[in-house]
């Protein structure tokens, strides 16, 4: 029977071990490649694999549990052992990661009251009871029960958050109730404030740290705190950041990798490292997370690509080979191997074959009827699209119209035809439009473009998304409404009218179909530079956003989501012709500087 330790140093059946780890999210890379992924993290000469585990994805809905297919995380743990990995797991209920509101569930919103993160009874129940159902697939694979799984995580970067020493005991409490008997850590930033709040050090619980570069500062840092508290521990940086990720209409920030390489072998060492990220994959469908501001939030792209040691495709970059020479000049003897690159291909263009309108086929999707509107919430549609429709009484010829209270992008339509599209402090913005007949049909079209995953707005009433308050014409709020859930499940999209596509410009939001002969099936880009803002379908998979703000035009497909005949479908907000489905063998980025 195995056995891992955290004593002075690290130690795996009584001999000392230094942890050698790379991120990689099993939820942002297609299952078929998770193998190769992991072939070359061992190829590189490291001998564990860090992955979190995103509550939101394991129960989309209350006491609704789902551990198949891609969220097979057994699957994921079961393929790190038969490459001899070792497996670090973070199932804290918060996991920040950019990711859709850091992994907490959008319906833990609807339960009055509750504090997110904090000894709240409504919110550790929650916690419970996803442990309840989350642990039964983590305790069988820990070391000491011969599985590969050397440590969990209790909370992540809780001192940037909160000092509720409570909950995080609590948290504590529950893993090892449902069976974890492994160590278990915190990770936080390492300025002194932050350790004191975000660690259980007196309960010897594992403290790490989280940074990117400055490893002999940092770890001068942690071991100053841990002199204070009167333990000895081993140094790790539980993340330490080889890139960093990307908002729209921002730049791709790119690491130098030789300071990133020196700041490693200074932090090898001493300590231990997880490298966050090894692959970083891809944001699919709308789990993008969101940076936090004061005013208007910034949601982020859907590639996770980070610029790190393999690309968003799973291609070994420059900073693999820069720092699989540096592990081999620091321990010769250190098994490696060559990597393996996957085969990526530009497809030939294909024309579309079919379009529609959103706005002409809303009755093909689920429809809910309410008073007043009702928010992403209360719908339990909690990303992506909403599309608002009543009838309002429109005695004279120029009306009034505002929307009170949406989040995050609002299209306004009367009688489908465009007034405005509102974001950020614009929404509310009174509009005026013709009314030529006595009633007007009244269209607002609402997008979620990602709920915060850092910082102070985590517990901020802007998370809930959708229509809030309501929608008044003239002075008066309107009632009666319709929400359409815009779905984009496979089969309703293949019952959709489509017609054939115009030379026209569009008036309304569009549902644009390609159906894609392939003669050899291999993992390609979809080149969007032409296309405005909206998201794309592949066989029923959303494989994310897409924005012409940039600084990335283009979404990954990987092989597995394809097959020999596909349905694509381009899902378009902005009013831009798509008539044409274009493919790269490469991602299209502004001002892109490759590593």
């Amino acid at each position: 029977m195995m056995k891992f330790e955290v004593k002075d140093q690290f130690e795996l059946n009584g001999k000392p071990f230094k942890i050698l780890s790379g991120a990689v999210h099993y939820f942002r890379i297609h299952l078929s490649q998770w193998a190769d992924t992991l072939y070359n993290l061992k190829a590189l000469g490291f001998n564990t694999v860090e992955t979190y585990i995103p509550w939101n994805f394991h129960e989309p809905q209350p006491n609704q549990f789902d551990f198949s297919g891609q969220l097979d995380i057994e699957k994921f743990i079961q393929t790190a052992q038969a490459l001899n990995l070792y497996v670090i797991l973070r199932p804290s209920p918060f996991i920040c990661a950019e990711w859709e509101f850091g992994g907490l569930p959008a319906w833990l919103l609807n339960q009055p009251n509750s504090r997110l993160r904090a000894n709240d009874p409504q919110f550790l129940a929650a916690v419970e009871r996803y442990y309840q159902n989350l642990l039964p697939h983590l305790v069988p694979y820990q070391v000491d029960n011969g599985g590969p799984v050397l440590m969990m995580q209790i909370e992540n970067e809780y001192g940037s958050f909160g000092e509720d020493q409570a909950y995080l005991k609590q948290v504590r409490d529950d893993l090892r109730a449902g069976g974890v008997t492994v160590p278990l850590f915190t990770s936080d930033g390492t300025w002194p404030e932050a350790l004191a709040a975000g660690t259980l050090i007196d309960d010897d619980v594992l403290v790490t740290g989280n940074f990117g570069s400055h490893a002999v500062e940092n770890f001068d840092a942690m071991t100053a705190f841990f002199n204070a508290h009167h333990q000895q521990w081993p140094l790790m940086c539980m993340e330490y950041w080889d890139g960093w990720f990307s908002r729209w209409g921002e730049p791709v920030i790119r690491r130098d990798i030789p300071e990133m390489i020196a700041d490693l072998k200074a932090l090898l060492q001493r300590g231990s490292l997880n490298l966050y990220m090894f692959r970083g994959g891809t944001n699919f469908g709308f789990m993008n997370g969101c940076s936090a501001r004061k005013n208007h939030d910034l949601p982020q792209v859907t590639s996770y690509d980070y610029d790190a040691i393999l690309s968003e495709a799973g291609v070994p970059t420059k900073k693999y080979f820069a720092l699989q020479k540096m592990l081999k000049e620091l321990w010769p003897n250190l098994p490696q191997a060559t990597p393996r690159t996957p085969k990526l291909t530009a497809y030939a263009t294909v024309a579309a074959d079919g379009q529609v309108g959103l706005l002409t086929c809303a009755d093909y999707f689920t429809t809910t009827i309410s008073r007043y509107p009702l928010s992403f919430e209360q719908l339990a549609h909690y990303y992506g699209y909403v599309l608002y429709r009543t009838t309002a009484n429109t005695p004279r010829p120029t009306e009034a119209l505002k929307v009170i209270d949406a989040n995050d992008n609002v299209q306004l339509f009367a009688n489908q035809r465009l007034l405005a599209s509102q974001t950020g402090e614009a929404i509310g913005d009174e509009l005026t439009f013709a009314a030529p007949k006595t009633t007007t049909q009244i269209d607002v079209l609402v997008e979620n473009q990602g709920r915060v995953n850092y910082g102070y707005k985590l517990q901020a009433p802007s998370q809930r998304k959708g229509i809030k308050g309501g929608v008044m014409v003239d002075h008066q709020f309107q009632i009666n409404w319709q929400q359409i859930l815009v779905d984009f499940d496979q089969e309703l999209l293949a019952r959709l009218p489509y017609q054939p596509v115009t030379t026209q410009h569009p008036t309304q939001p569009t549902l644009t179909h390609f159906t894609v002969h392939l003669a050899q099936v291999q993992s390609t880009f979809i080149d969007c530079s032409e296309y405005g803002k909206g998201c794309i379908i592949v066989n029923g998979t959303n494989i994310g956003r897409y924005w012409a703000r940039g600084p990335i035009h283009s979404l990954y497909v990987p092989a597995g989501l394809l097959k020999p005949e596909n349905e694509i479908v381009v899902f378009e907000t902005e009013y831009t012709r798509v008539d044409s489905l274009k493919f790269l063998d490469h991602p299209l980025i502004d001002q892109e500087n490759p590593s």
